[in-house]
């Protein structure tokens, strides 16, 4: 009962301080007397929690109200400089950084092609990144808080090295995770890409106040992200939404004449090498590359465009799998060909799905595109960040100067 006792009021104080942050965090500059109103916190405990806050370092006077009857007040806001996020979106064609502050605001940003094949490559790559822009930002790599790494594919629990990512064949290398965590310093965070774009779309794109959405990713692989309750899902072991292991082509299935291990049946059918063998097959050998088809589409080809319904058709049935199992409220286009060529999917996906389906879910092509992935890194990353900022504040005495907050060494 002691130990449960004592433990209140360092909760109480992580509960007060994250509340009065948020409130600076969303609405400043703000004065004390509106946090007291938003928190519903008394004039005496704002007051203390306010000057905690300072102390911290997480936030700043920033000058005082003017043009009100009465004395001026003093407003607070946060102090970007007191947190770092690194995000890092690992694709098979590109590797793409952002580093963000505690604002939530990009202050650097690199692209450069990946160089994945060995993992001591894919390793320098990600550090090189990571050094570019932490001297970009004036910091150095110790001062980042949270480091999240979006991935095509899944880490299995207790495992060092990437699975079912054949995309990315170098991160197959056992050992390659622990090392990729001791290069980048700060804590780090490996999730699939896919679940990070969805967190993505549903904070800054398509999906904002939607609780219950798919975010169906097509292009070089095939994934799919889930938000139900306006929760990310990963499943028992981290593979929820694996759609490309969906099975359509029972026949070829069957024959295996389609792997159902490998790149997956439902990849191999609908993403960028499928389409472009649904090209050769149609007859048009022009194309070398997805994009290409959806651009003769577009012109008018028309084997072209008997490719893009194809397509089309194959979306559809996987949405029709999808809704009858989650019913959801939205579906999201997303990836190379689900965003690229949306403009050219999005009718004729809604027609297939409305002649074989009862389920009529909205369907959108993503608001974010190639920045989902890295938008939901950072505010993955700065949810951490904050957490593990509060959990530390909260336990330490307040007396004690703790000058910038640092975050414990192990990984996220």
């Amino acid at each position: 009962m002691r130990a449960r006792e004592a433990a209140k009021p360092s909760l109480l104080r992580a509960i007060n301080l994250r509340a009065a942050f948020d409130e600076v965090q969303a609405h400043g500059p703000i004065g004390a007397a509106q946090v007291v109103r938003q928190t519903g916190l008394s004039r005496p405990t704002v007051g203390e929690v306010i000057a905690r806050l300072l102390d911290l370092g997480l936030i700043r006077r920033v000058g005082r109200t003017r043009g009100h009857p009465g004395p001026s007040a003093q407003l607070y806001d946060v102090n970007p400089r007191a947190g770092w996020v690194l995000s890092l979106d690992v694709g098979r064609q590109w590797v793409r950084a952002a580093l963000t502050d505690l604002t939530g605001r990009v202050v650097a940003r690199s692209a450069s092609r990946t160089s994945a094949s060995t993992a001591p490559a894919a390793i320098a790559q990600l550090r090189g990144a990571a050094d570019q822009l932490a001297a970009e930002a004036e910091i150095s790599l110790a001062d980042v808080h949270q480091v999240v790494v979006g991935i095509p594919g899944v880490i299995w629990p207790d495992e060092d090295h990437l699975s079912l990512a054949p995309n990315l064949p170098g991160w197959a290398t056992p050992g390659v995770i622990t090392d990729i965590r001791r290069a980048l310093v700060a804590p780090v965070l490996f999730e699939n890409d896919i679940n990070l774009a969805a967190v993505g779309e549903h904070v800054q794109g398509v999906a904002r106040g939607v609780d219950d959405f798919v975010l169906l990713s097509v292009g070089t692989g095939v994934g799919m992200g889930v938000v139900l309750d306006g929760e990310l899902r990963r499943g028992a072991a981290g593979l929820a939404g694996e759609i490309g292991y969906l099975a359509l082509d029972m026949d070829a299935a069957a024959s295996g004449r389609v792997a159902a291990w490998g790149a997956g049946a439902f990849e191999a059918l609908t993403s960028a090498a499928g389409i472009l063998a649904l090209a050769r097959t149609a007859g048009f050998a022009e194309a070398d590359s997805a994009a290409d088809v959806f651009a003769a589409a577009r012109s008018g080809e028309p084997a072209a465009a008997a490719v893009v319904a194809i397509e089309a058709r194959r979306l559809a049935h996987a949405i029709a799998a999808i809704a009858a199992v989650l019913d959801p409220q939205l579906v999201v286009l997303g990836g190379g060909i689900g965003t690229g060529g949306g403009d050219l999917l999005l009718a004729p996906v809604a027609d297939a799905l409305a002649a074989i389906s009862p389920f009529s879910p909205r369907l959108m092509i993503s608001g974010l595109g190639a920045d989902g992935v890295i938008a939901g890194a950072a505010a993955t990353g700065l949810r951490l960040a904050l957490d593990r900022i509060f959990e530390r504040a909260a336990t330490s005495t307040p007396a004690v100067d703790l000058g910038r907050p640092r975050l414990d060494a192990a990984a996220g």
